[in-house]
């Protein structure tokens, strides 16, 4: 049940037991929501459909228009259009396919990625674009992937100390440059031994297995705004920015301002406060060489991706919400939900549930708003690579909130317009020519599941989670071992995994950790004193059986690394998102056991779309 504030007043959690909400915690989220208004609203629908809006004018997206008399004609083409009654205020019209593109029509595999993870000899001290060149390069043209899975690049502040998490971005519309490979610059080369310095100092950081962020883009921010003074971005970008949305110029300028007031726009002066400000026009004005500097950074990110996405299927990441304090938060401020933070209630692997310190957005706002910041995140993470994944997917749906001050457990379910937004997705995912895939584990719905699928959607199947064999799992999902938030196989076989959740008092569901090391004993057939390496290749042939569209390996299962990338609830305890592969790219390559997953998974499945 839900009321008209969108306030999930009960639901079922992971167990399948029915929890009521406090009544004190649905008169909380309510104030926090606000007075609901539908106002003006935006109609949705799909070729075929005759909806009746009165009569007036039908701006098509194309600049040409349509009379309605009473009902929208049946053969609208997709797009944004824009209705105009004869009375009352104009409202926006979305037509959209419903279906999202499916790139892959038989079964296909990749590799899962953290970019920041696979360093190179080129590298400095983190993973950067032009390792996910060759990487990708690596994986269509020696080990038959069709696709590969890379984490968020999503845009952090500018300053220091540099957020690690890539699900926790300033903005989900922009792109972190410190993925940026210096040489690969126009206007580098010119520098010469300059650079050379600085890249010596980048390249001494990969001795260190632990990436120092901060040290990295220390010296990337000084060698790319030494080439910046050189070049002043030459002629093609002033072209690519000359066709871009002002979103850009206000995230740039969003980066200017956090520079010289830090990256918390709550805490700026009150005159800068708002991005339609008069005082914001008049310093991006004043700063105008520092702006330009900023979104030169986004061209040289979308040149170098673009390159690494030439050579295969790149399924981007899409995080679930961005930084309170962050650049989307300062734009959109009239459309989020002030001080909340969603996370997810207490289930089998994180007993005492999460706070991801994420923003929300409030539905109604949104919906006033037609859609527009949810469609300018989907086509910007959309833009470049063939494919999205978006993370917790039941975001659509629900999401778990957080009032300001209270635990995880004093949270509550508000529900989103779900059938709006795969709507949008959809129209964007066949636009982009995109592959869509959503995370949908922890707490799901049955109907949640259906819609997905109803929509195209690939859902999500991972090994550690499933009771039922991989070849029973549907032919519409991603097939997984495991995720970068769970244990790798080497963690979970060897224990070290559960150790490290101990010694870090993480409260770990220990009788369902046995039990999934159980399955995978008896399904891999695997004996008590089998090798880490040997658990490796028996959960990847589990994962050859299932008819999933795609199969995904991650690479710290390809070289048997221990560690995940991340332990929910342990940032600040351990190197959450920090640690690189213990081997460089160019081992990579020649890895036995990689080459030997990539062998297994390749036989008999499609490689190209």
């Amino acid at each position: 049940m839900t009321d008209r504030w969108a306030v999930q007043l009960s639901y079922r959690d992971v167990a399948g037991r029915r929890r009521t909400l406090s009544p004190r915690t649905a008169a909380r989220l309510r104030e926090l929501i606000g007075d609901p208004t539908d106002g003006v609203g935006t109609v949705i629908t799909r070729p075929g459909r005759r909806l009746e809006v009165g009569p007036g004018l039908l701006r098509l997206e194309d600049g040409s228009s349509l009379t309605v008399s009473v009902r929208l004609p049946a053969l609208l083409p997709l797009g944004y259009h824009t209705f105009e009654p004869r009375r009352g205020e104009p409202r926006r019209v979305i037509v959209s396919p419903a279906r999202c593109h499916l790139g892959h029509s038989r079964p296909t595999w990749g590799w899962g990625v953290q970019l920041f993870a696979i360093r190179s000899g080129r590298s400095w001290g983190i993973g950067d674009l032009g390792d996910l060149g060759g990487l990708t390069a690596w994986a269509s043209r020696e080990c038959g992937a069709g696709f590969v899975m890379v984490n968020p690049l999503a845009a952090v502040g500018p300053t220091l100390p540099q957020q690690p998490s890539p699900y926790f971005p300033t903005s989900r519309r922009f792109r972190n440059p410190i993925y940026i490979r210096v040489e690969d610059v126009p206007g580098a080369a010119d520098l010469g031994p300059g650079l050379d310095g600085l890249a010596a100092q980048g390249r001494a950081l990969n001795r260190d297995r632990r990436i120092d962020r901060d040290a990295a883009w220390q010296l990337k921010l000084q060698a790319l705004e030494a080439i910046w003074s050189h070049v002043g971005g030459g002629a093609d970008f002033d072209r690519w920015l000359g066709r871009r949305p002002d979103d850009l110029v206000r995230f740039a300028t969003w980066c200017t301002l956090a520079e010289r007031f830090g990256r918390n726009w709550r805490a700026w002066p009150p005159e800068v406060r708002r991005p339609d400000g008069a005082a914001v026009t008049r310093f991006a004005a004043d700063h105008r060489d520092r702006v330009r500097f900023h979104a030169w950074l986004q061209w040289l990110v979308a040149e170098q991706l673009a390159a690494a996405a030439a050579h295969t299927t790149l399924v981007h990441d899409l995080p679930v919400g961005v930084d309170p304090n962050g650049a989307d938060a300062w734009e959109w401020q009239d459309v989020l939900a002030s001080g909340v933070t969603v996370g997810a209630p207490p289930d089998e692997f994180n007993t005492q549930g999460q706070d991801w310190g994420l923003i929300p957005f409030v539905p109604w706002r949104l919906r006033l708003r037609g859609y527009q910041p949810f469609i300018d995140t989907i086509r910007a993470v959309m833009s470049i690579g063939g494919g999205l994944r978006i993370d917790h997917v039941m975001g659509l749906f629900r999401l778990w909130w957080i009032p300001p001050g209270g635990t995880v457990r004093a949270g509550g379910y508000v529900r989103y317009p779900s059938a709006d937004l795969l709507d949008i997705i959809a129209l964007e995912s066949q636009r982009a020519r995109a592959t869509v895939v959503g995370e949908d584990l922890g707490t799901v719905e049955p109907a949640a599941r259906r819609a997905l699928a109803g929509r195209g959607l690939l859902t999500y199947r991972v090994l550690w989670f499933e009771k039922e064999p991989p070849d029973c799992w549907p032919t519409q999902s991603v097939a997984a071992v495991t995720t970068h938030d769970l244990p790798t196989v080497a963690g979970l076989w060897a224990g070290s995994d559960l150790e490290e959740q101990r010694t870090l008092g993480l409260a770990p569901n220990v009788a369902s950790t046995a039990a999934i090391r159980s399955r995978l004993a008896d399904r891999g057939r695997l004996a008590d004193g089998a090798t880490a390496e040997e658990a490796i290749v028996a959960a990847h042939g589990l994962l050859a059986q299932a008819p999933s569209v795609m199969r995904l390996v991650t690479l710290e299962d390809a070289v048997a690394v221990a560690e995940r990338p991340n332990m929910p609830g342990a940032d600040g305890l351990r190197p959450n998102w920090s640690l690189a592969l213990p081997i460089q790219l160019g081992e990579l390559r020649q890895h036995p056991l990689a080459r030997r997953l990539a062998g297994m998974l390749s036989e008999g499945v499609a490689t190209t779309p």
